[in-house]
């Protein structure tokens, strides 16, 4: 781990444009050329399917305005950190920092890592392990870029947002240009029961937009500009999701949809013939490359308010003035994506096992952050931002929350067990956080 060097401050040096694109990086991932139809699968009619897309949408955007609220009023590089200790005390943020570290962030990392080198042996194979190779690779250059400085960091995923958007669109306009596809009449024995399961799905797609509260320590005037980064993302997302999926329908119906296993490869085959195979993992690449830049950009800071706040590894709580970035967090976030990697190497399918071993807990920690907004407000104090129809935003999150951390253990099995394991190994880090505290008040 390197030495402290130069101890600075977070500059605050994003623009509404790159908040964005981190926002519209990490959630358009490798979700969208997967997921749909197992949704197709739960809906009944191609409105239902559409309806459940823009359901999702409403779930993010309400998320957003809770976030635009939160982040405006208490901006920091350590986003749902800083929420949680300054709405529950410390202790809880540092069980929420250990999850992150160990569960949430790195195994999202490792999930995305694990599907853009699938799809990148294919352009380049490495041989027995290409895999696990170009895993590696991917996740230590992305660690690499950050380490150079937070500002290419964010040049980065301008680029890769921006190629993301590109290569979405190169989906979207193939398949709603193709024409005279006869689709197999509807199967309408489904019923509404199924839509629960369908919207577990619809939303791990959508997951990733809360990224956006490790950018306000770093936005440029965030009191106005946060809400305005939240809301450009969410609109650019819910839009280019609701065009794939009706270019998926438009291909296949939604007969075709449901028994479809990569709908995003399909459609190209069909477009394109089975020469677009290269094509099509050129595409997911580049969005899992751009997922994957986000990801580690916004996740190494909240070590770095953990290290802050911890005198015991306070070390994690550096920013390097050289490069304006938090060295020591993004080296550390590095070694435990890779020892997820080998685990993960070690399962039938590395990625399934990282949503399963991520998600109960992500979800449970989300609703803190929605049931905090209600905390906060309780205190009074002025806002910055206020954000409309409260409290339906953090109520309808909450409900979310709860939902997904449910189905998230009922259908995800032993994985999400063992993510829910490591957050009670951290427990002990409850009590070093009331003793610090307690000697800090003497």
């Amino acid at each position: 781990m390197k030495q402290t060097g130069q101890e600075s401050k977070p500059l605050q040096f994003i623009s509404v444009w790159a908040g964005a694109s981190f926002i519209i990086g990490v959630v358009i991932g490798i979700g969208i050329f997967r997921t749909p139809s197992l949704v197709a699968s739960g809906v009944s009619s191609e409105a239902m399917f559409i309806g459940a897309w823009l359901l999702g949408g409403l779930v993010m955007l309400v998320g957003a305005l809770c976030y635009a609220e939160l982040g405006s009023a208490h901006p920091d590089a350590g986003g749902e950190y800083h929420y949680l200790s300054r709405a529950f005390g410390k202790p809880l943020a540092v069980l929420f920092a250990w999850a992150r570290g160990t569960v949430i962030q790195t195994g999202a990392i490792a999930a995305v890592a694990f599907v853009y080198a699938d799809y990148a042996s294919n352009i380049i194979p490495l041989g027995t392990y290409s895999s696990a190779i170009h895993a590696v690779i991917g996740v230590a250059a992305i660690t690499a870029i950050n380490l150079v400085g937070s500002p290419q960091g964010a040049r980065a995923q301008v680029i890769l947002t921006l190629l993301t958007v590109l290569a979405l669109f190169v989906v979207v306009i193939a398949g709603l240009s193709t024409s005279g596809t006869t689709h197999p009449p509807i199967n309408s024995g489904s019923q509404w029961g199924t839509l629960g399961l369908a919207m577990v799905f619809v939303l791990l797609t959508y997951g990733g937009w809360n990224e956006a509260a490790y950018l306000s320590g770093e936005l440029k005037d965030v009191r106005r500009n946060m809400v305005r980064t939240l809301l450009l993302g969410t609109v650019v997302v819910v839009a280019l999701y609701v065009l794939a999926n009706l270019a998926y329908l438009n291909v296949f119906g939604l007969e075709g949809l449901r028994a479809s296993k990569a709908v995003g490869a399909d459609l190209m085959r069909v477009v394109f013939g089975d020469a677009s195979a290269v094509v099509f993992s050129i595409i997911v690449c580049v969005c899992a490359l751009s997922t994957l830049n986000a990801t580690v950009f916004t996740g190494a800071r909240a070590y770095y308010a953990l290290g802050r706040d911890v005198p015991a590894i306070r070390r994690l709580g550096v920013w390097e003035a050289q490069g304006d970035k938090p060295a020591n967090a993004l080296l550390l976030q590095c070694a435990i994506s890779l020892t997820l990697l080998a685990f993960g190497s070690s399962t039938r399918d590395g990625f399934e096992a990282m949503v399963a071993y991520t998600a109960p807990v992500f979800w449970f920690f989300l609703l803190l952050v929605a049931v905090s907004v209600f905390v906060f407000r309780s205190r009074g104090g002025e806002l910055p931002y206020r954000m409309p129809l409260y409290p339906l935003p953090p109520i309808l999150l909450g409900a979310a929350a709860a939902w997904m951390i449910y189905s998230s253990i009922v259908y995800a099995g032993i994985g999400s067990l063992a993510g829910v394991a490591v957050l009670i190994l951290g427990t002990p880090l409850l009590f070093l956080a009331r003793r610090d505290a307690a000697q800090a008040a003497e």
